[in-house]
């Protein structure tokens, strides 16, 4: 397991999918089709389909 390295300033983080707009990105492509992009996301709305839970 990689360790994290500290942030020097507390409370302040970076993430590089937010930065380069990967996240804004998949939620656009998940709003237009109707499919979720996470893979928990995926086996709730199978299950749902297929009347599971």
């Amino acid at each position: 397991m990689a360790k994290r390295k500290k942030s020097l300033i507390p409370g302040l983080s970076f993430s590089p999918k937010k930065a380069f707009g990967v996240t804004k990105v998949k939620r656009k492509i998940a709003k237009a089709t109707g499919v979720p992009t996470t893979k928990s996301g995926r086996r709730a709305k199978v299950g749902k389909i297929l009347g599971i839970k």
